[in-house]
């Protein structure tokens, strides 16, 4: 699981499970940079991993977003991804190190950390947990335990998720 920016404890959460080589995860994008935009530090969006088998680099690419995590880019790294996704399943796991290195990270610590797995776990606790919700496809958004379904349309999910999110924000408001 990965946090998109401190946030303060009591923010709404938002969940995408998400495969990184998925086209409908690349055109989810656009509502998610909507949605930080919009809220800031005030909805908390967490990218939760959700590779499917269908694509070949997902899990790897899953990996990867854990290392740019851990090199304090996950966003812009997950983004630079789902631009791409068509490049990513041309050109495999050495396009996850090329896009590291684009963004200037360590792309010698994203090629060790793909050999050694060291972010195996965290990709599989968050492929079961999801699983154990009812995620099937991707993108899939929960918020306020609502569990909405963007594999199928992105139509009027962004609406929906600011629907949830604004009512959440009054209500802590009032408390």
């Amino acid at each position: 699981m990965s946090d998109s920016s401190p946030a303060p404890s009591t923010a709404p959460v938002l969940e995408i499970w998400c495969d990184l080589q998925c086209p409908d995860c690349r055109t989810a994008l656009d509502d998610l940079q909507s949605l930080r935009a919009r809220y800031g530090d005030r909805l908390e969006v967490r990218l939760r991993h959700f590779p499917l088998e269908k694509h070949k680099h997902a899990f790897a690419a899953a990996q990867a977003a854990e290392e740019a995590w851990e090199q304090g880019r996950g966003w812009p790294y997950a983004e630079a991804l789902l631009g791409r996704v068509e490049e990513l399943a041309r050109k495999g796991e050495p396009f996850l190190v090329e896009v590291a290195s684009e963004l200037g990270l360590d792309a010698e610590e994203f090629d060790t950390a793909l050999i050694d797995g060291r972010h195996i776990l965290i990709v599989d606790a968050d492929q079961a947990e999801g699983k154990a919700i009812g995620v099937t496809g991707t993108p899939t958004y929960v918020i306020d335990g609502r569990r909405l379904d963007g594999g199928k349309s992105q139509e009027g999910l962004r609406e929906r998720i600011e629907e949830i999110a604004d009512r959440l924000l009054a209500g802590q408001e009032q408390g």
